[in-house]
């Protein structure tokens, strides 16, 4: 059975991109009468609010999207990811890291041999040779840190991998390629990468459909899925959409957010045209202000 996810962070409102994604995952679902389940990514309470989580629900609904309960939000589920943490600190793939990002920004701009990785250059691994000792003695004085996936440590473990794109068939997942990625930190004690992993394989998701921006870092949850014994799901990695001046969709581009839509009098069905999903219900033609265009392949 095909099980689909749509999980957005209630930072912002929904825009055409959003609508897009959840589109996507909600019909491949429903085609295949399969499961569409709905998750809120709310680990980080410093920029989420319930305000935009209440109109993530009220949108998606207003687009006539369904989804099963209860939804899911990660919030509510730090022991999964403490327990996530506490495997791979057994396995001796985690190290504590105390540079601050002004000290990591500073190293990488005074090397001119940073390495570097699709979103420009990677951390290079000061704190990955620090003696047991010197880590000890640091946690003991109180300095903050964070924990660090160390890359080629895991991928040792793991050996070659791979994934199932759609439309593209296997991809070689390079386990080094977004570097040692940090998994917790003090305030936030789950990182993106490793909260999406972990709600991927403990909900069952068997496809998951989101922007190419994330196409990238499906090569470490790709290693953490082998690491963590989690199912790899397949994965569809669509193009993202546009605004008028070529800048892909943003929470800041309120014209196009779905409640903006919503109170210019637009229909759902114009509105799912508009996100790419036209019905017999819309004319495209006949929407106001035309089409998004699509960035990427």
């Amino acid at each position: 059975m095909i099980v689909t996810r749509f999980a957005p962070s209630p930072t912002g409102y929904l825009h055409l991109g959003h609508a897009h994604s959840a589109l996507a995952g909600w019909r491949a679902a429903r085609e295949a009468g399969g499961r569409f389940l709905l998750r809120i990514e709310d680990i980080d309470p410093a920029r989420c609010r319930r305000e935009f989580e209440a109109a993530i629900f009220e949108d998606l609904a207003w687009l006539g999207l369904d989804w099963e309960q209860p939804v899911r939000r990660q919030s509510e589920h730090m022991a999964d990811y403490g327990a996530a943490l506490r495997r791979l600190d057994a396995m001796r793939v985690l190290y504590p890291c105390f540079c601050s990002r002004k000290e990591i920004a500073a190293e990488i701009a005074r090397s001119a041999q940073a390495p570097h990785g699709p979103d420009g250059p990677r951390y290079a691994g000061r704190c990955r040779g620090l003696e047991p000792e010197e880590r000890r003695a640091a946690i003991e004085a109180g300095r903050p840190y964070a924990l660090r996936l160390d890359a080629a440590g895991a991928a040792a473990i793991a050996g070659p991998l791979s994934w199932e794109e759609v439309g593209r068939g296997r991809m070689a997942a390079d386990a080094l390629k977004l570097g040692d990625v940090v998994l917790a930190r003090k305030d936030v004690p789950a990182s993106y990468h490793l909260a999406v992993t972990v709600d991927d394989g403990l909900q069952g998701v068997t496809l998951v459909t989101r922007g190419a921006d994330l196409f990238e870092a499906t090569h470490v949850h790709r290693l953490l899925q082998a690491l963590l014994g989690l199912h790899a799901p397949a994965y569809r990695h669509h193009p993202l959409l546009a605004n008028e001046s070529g800048m892909r969709l943003a929470k800041r581009d309120g014209a196009l957010a779905l409640r903006a839509l919503r109170a210019s009098g637009m229909t759902p069905a114009e509105a799912r045209a508009m996100a790419g999903f036209p019905d017999d219900l819309a004319d495209p033609s006949a929407i106001k202000g035309g089409l998004p265009r699509y960035l990427g392949p």
